[in-house]
């Protein structure tokens, strides 16, 4: 019995270990893109900051994808549209600075802001009219309500979705319902990077 209860505690530090060495990986990645993102806040007056633009950058992307910030679809309407990352960053950082502008004068909170980043600036009108901050109970409505069934799922179809934060919220999203748990795992990846840029 004790060698297999070993047995399992060496196989969960190696996965713990090997998921701690792969996250220092993605956010040494993300990084490399701090000097694009300083660039780009410079030219703008931006309500955005540079923790909070790379904690994005790693939760659309990981510094993985030429569209780092995954902004095609607010400039174009199509995605991977965009295929210079210094112009993914330049539009993601328009496009939420634009949110935070508006959540400011709707009276929300700046997550409210992050969401919409996923939902689009409609959300943001929606958590003014129902009590001023973003919560995962009012982002599921909307994403049931709202997204979805303006993207063709009207039958309220799920699907299972796996990341630590949604599995204590019920682990499914709406198909066509974008991300429920965005904002949130933006506000998890702002602690992670700043964890483990310090190591």
């Amino acid at each position: 019995m004790k060698k297999i209860t070993r047995a399992i505690v060496l196989v969960v530090l190696v996965f713990l270990a090997y998921q701690t060495y792969q996250t220092w990986r993605d956010v040494k990645q993300v990084m490399t893109y701090q000097s694009l993102v300083q660039e780009v806040l410079a030219e703008n007056d931006s309500k955005a900051n540079e923790e909070l633009v790379l904690a994005m950058i790693y939760t659309e992307t990981k510094g993985r994808n030429v569209d780092v910030m995954q902004s095609s679809e607010s400039a174009t309407g199509y995605i991977n549209s965009i295929t210079d990352s210094k112009e993914s960053i330049r539009q993601g950082v328009q496009y939420l600075s634009d949110n935070l502008v508006l959540a400011e004068e709707a009276q929300v909170d700046v997550w409210t802001a992050v969401q919409a980043y996923n939902y689009g600036p409609a959300y943001i009108d929606y958590v003014a009219e129902n009590g001023g901050k973003n919560t995962i109970e009012l982002a599921k409505e909307y994403s049931r309500d709202v997204v979805a069934p303006s993207l063709g799922n009207s039958s309220g179809e799920t699907y299972h979705y796996f990341h630590p934060i949604s599995l204590l919220f019920g682990g499914e999203l709406y198909v066509n319902g974008g991300n429920i748990y965005y904002s949130r795992q933006v506000q998890l990846n702002l602690y992670i990077m700043k964890f483990m840029n310090i190591l």
